[in-house]
Order: C-alpha cells, then structure tokens, then sequence
C-alpha cells in the first residue's frame, strides 16, 4: 500500500498591494540644483573656457590703444548714427563708449566663437570622454541634464559679455575721461544712467547669442567628437555671416539669427526703439525653440551605451 506524502505549500509570494504601483524615486529639488551647479562648475573650470574669457578680455585694450594712438588728446564729434563707427567717435568725449565699441567689434565674430566652442563641446565632448552614459542613467533625466547644459552655455554668454564689457570699462577710464553720456539721440544722461544702459546693453547682446548656443548644443548631440561639433558649430556661424552680406540673398537675411545683433545700440537713444531689439529677441527664441527641440529630440532617443 503505498504512502500518501502529505502535500507541499510553497510560500505565499508577496503580490504589491493594489492602487500602489511601484514608481521610481523622482530627484529632488536639491538634487536639481546639484545638476545646475556641477555643470556650471565644469563649465568655468575648464582650461579653454578661460582662455576664451582672456581673449575676449584683451579685445577692449587693443581697441582703446588703438583709439588712444591715433587720437591722441583730440576730441571727436559725437554725432553719428548706431553703428561701431560712431562709437568709435565718441570714445575720446566719453570712455564708456569703448564699452559699445567692444561688443560692436566683438559680436560678429569673436563672441559667438566663443559660445559655439563651448556649445559644440557641452555634449559631445562627455561622449567622447565616455562620461556621457553615466549622464544619461542619473536619475535626473536626460530632459534636466539638456537644460543644465543649456543653462551652463547661456551662464557662459553671459559671462563672456560681462567680460568684455568690464574690461572695455576698465580700459576706458584709464585712457579717457569719464562723465555724462551724449546718446545717439542727442540727449544727455548722467553717468549712472550710462553705466546701467551699458549693462542692460551687455544682458541684451548675451540674449543675442542664445541662436549660436542653441544651434552648437544641437550639433553636440550628433557626434561624438568635441572637436567636430566645435568645428561645424564654427563653419556654419561662418557660413551665415558670409549669406548676410551678400545682398542678392536679402529676402533671407531677416531669418537669420546675427540679422538684429547690432539692434543693442538702440538702447542708447532716447525714447529707445524697441522695435528691432524685440524682433532680435524673439528670433533668438525661435531659433532656441527649434534646435533646443532638436537637441531634445536626439538625447533622448540616445542609446544608453554610448
């Protein structure tokens, strides 16, 4: 007769209360900021962003030594209109204006290399350095790491401007005098008013750059190779400089984004124009819309791996 063995239990398996379904930890607050802060850090931290700020930071010296030798003691006429020549006329009356002289002469070239270096290099040089997998699995997202490395490329515009313009002010009091400010308009504001029309000027062309930025930090996303996204971010800032001046492509220049770069000097009429300053502002957005989207699009279909 055979045995009857008594009937194995297997443990009860715990089954996830139901209305509970487990949810990954979001970051906090703090760890956000963190994100911000470190990107900001590596940003500033790193020798070619220094050497960027230094270049940009000798500009206004050779600009005003240049003024200085040929002017000598003579004054200029302050008339003019809106352009770095008429800038240039004023510097010896006023010193403040080698700071409207500075960012004249700088933004076309010397500013957005500068920013497209540093956009082209912010993702695509953690991939080649292999850092940019351990980015993508922190728990902060890939949508937070995007705009902590756009936040770290506008800081550093803003930054370069900033640069620009205290070394134009620096150089400017010590080679000119300094008193109240003749605006293109022909009114005349203290020199605490032209001191903060300087710096709404230097916010307002950082702003101007945000195009390049958001262009660069696109071209980052496609390659993994720093010096290739630097490279490409440069030609084409190239590139559309070159299609702006040539005037049988006119019906395009209103689309590009150093059409309105120049339109800071407005700021220095009186009542300011703030029609070019608020197409140049919105072009800036538009061209950050797109390619921030694109930039978006690409990083977050990035694999893993990589």
């Amino acid at each position: 007769m055979s045995r009857v063995e008594p009937a194995r239990t297997e443990p009860a398996r715990a089954e996830p209360e139901r209305g509970h379904a487990p949810t990954a930890r979001r970051p906090g607050p703090l760890w956000t900021f963190g994100l911000f802060r470190s990107e900001l850090v590596v940003t500033f931290r790193r020798w070619r962003t220094l050497v960027l700020l230094a270049v940009l930071a000798a500009v206004p010296p050779l600009v005003g030594t240049a003024v200085r030798i040929e002017t000598g003691d003579g004054g200029a006429d302050g008339g003019g209109g809106g352009g770095g020549p008429a800038f240039i006329n004023q510097i010896t009356n006023n010193g403040l204006f080698l700071v409207f002289t500075a960012l004249a002469v700088t933004l076309p070239f010397f500013l957005p290399m500068a920013v497209g270096v540093v956009a082209g290099d912010s993702i695509a040089g953690e991939a080649g350095t292999g850092t940019l997998r351990y980015l993508l699995v922190a728990p902060a997202g890939r949508t937070r790491l995007l705009l902590a490395k756009f936040t770290a490329v506008w800081a550093f515009c803003l930054a370069a401007t900033l640069t620009v313009a205290a070394s134009a002010l620096a150089t400017g009091a010590l080679l000119f005098p300094l008193g109240e400010v003749t605006l293109l308009s022909g009114t005349t504001v203290p020199l605490t008013e032209g001191l903060l029309r300087a710096l709404a000027i230097a916010v307002v062309v950082a702003a101007s750059l945000i195009g390049v930025a958001a262009l660069g930090l696109f071209l980052s996303t496609l390659t993994d190779s720093g010096v290739a996204a630097m490279a490409a971010t440069v030609g084409l800032l190239i590139t559309v400089q070159i299609v702006g001046a040539i005037p049988q492509l006119d019906a395009v220049h209103p689309y590009l984004f150093p059409h309105h770069w120049m339109s800071f000097a407005d700021l220095l009429r009186d009542p300011v124009y703030w029609e070019d300053l608020l197409d140049n502002l919105t072009l800036q957005g538009l061209y950050a819309a797109v390619f921030g989207s694109a930039a978006w699009a690409r990083l977050t279909h990035r694999d893993m791996t990589v």
